[in-house]
């Protein structure tokens, strides 16, 4: 049964309460972003999955800051970046062309993407070892991200396909000299796997910066990865810290919810 919605300037829009719930969490992850220092201006991108629709997807508006994003002005969109749910908003073409690929090709493993570039893990992606074990987050992700050679801007359609034969059977693509691509199941998943890999990052760059960095043994990552496996499913795959932050932007400005 479809919910009509209405909010301030926004064009009135009729959605499942599905759909509505994540507008919801997409608009909240935005204003979480942009709380952490995670935007770029108008650019980069969170996508997520339409709940019980084939090939839908919801996205910023391009050109709106990341603290404009509310649930109802978010763009929904077909899986070649059509706009099919009205808004008068445009999307950027190079936000979803990569996003559209993993999108189509990837299911219900990549239903909510993010892209950023963030100075730390931009620099990270420009380094020629990549993400290094050498800190506690950096051990979460040993073998299970992949690299993908910078192209340029990701608009070409063509380079998907190299794209995610680069991911693998990883959620994390860095794309070198660019920025990671970060994916999950859920929402939450992918947020929390972001907030580890920022950290880690950020530690790396502060790590090389000082020089003599002191790598974890592989024996050692190998123990910290079963560990930390037994350890996740008390969070709820990152359920526990995305509700956290929802509460602190809420405190800070509840708009999103709009």
């Amino acid at each position: 049964m479809a919910t009509q919605l209405k909010s301030g300037n926004e064009p009135g829009i009729e959605c499942s309460k599905e759909e509505w719930q994540a507008r919801l969490d997409l608009a909240a992850c935005y204003r979480i972003f942009d709380h952490l220092g995670w935007s770029e201006s108008i650019y980069n991108h969170i996508s997520v999955k339409v709940p019980g629709e084939e090939d839908t997807f919801l996205i910023n508006p391009f050109g709106l800051l990341y603290d404009e994003v509310t649930a109802s002005n978010l763009v929904k969109i077909d899986v070649e970046g059509n706009n099919v749910g009205g808004s008068p908003y445009m999307v950027n073409k190079a936000g979803f062309t990569q996003h559209a690929y993993f999108h189509k090709h990837l299911g219900t493993r990549a239903a909510a993407i993010c892209h950023v570039h963030t100075t730390a893990t931009m620099a990270v992606c420009s380094h020629k070892g990549g993400l290094l074990p050498t800190n506690f987050y950096a051990c979460n992700f040993q073998g299970q991200i992949g690299y993908h050679d910078f192209e340029g801007i990701t608009v070409r359609p063509e380079e998907g396909e190299r794209l995610v034969e680069n991911l693998g059977d990883h959620s994390i693509l860095m794309l070198r000299n660019h920025g990671p691509v970060v994916m999950d199941k859920t929402i939450q998943g992918m947020f929390v796997k972001m907030w580890a890999l920022q950290r880690a990052c950020e530690i790396q760059v502060a790590t090389l910066g000082m020089g003599g960095p002191q790598p974890v043994p592989q024996d050692v990552v190998d123990v910290h990865q079963r560990d930390l496996s037994v350890m996740a499913g008390q969070g709820g795959a990152g359920l526990f810290d995305f509700e956290a932050w929802k509460r602190r932007i809420d405190r800070i400005d509840d708009s999103w919810r709009n």
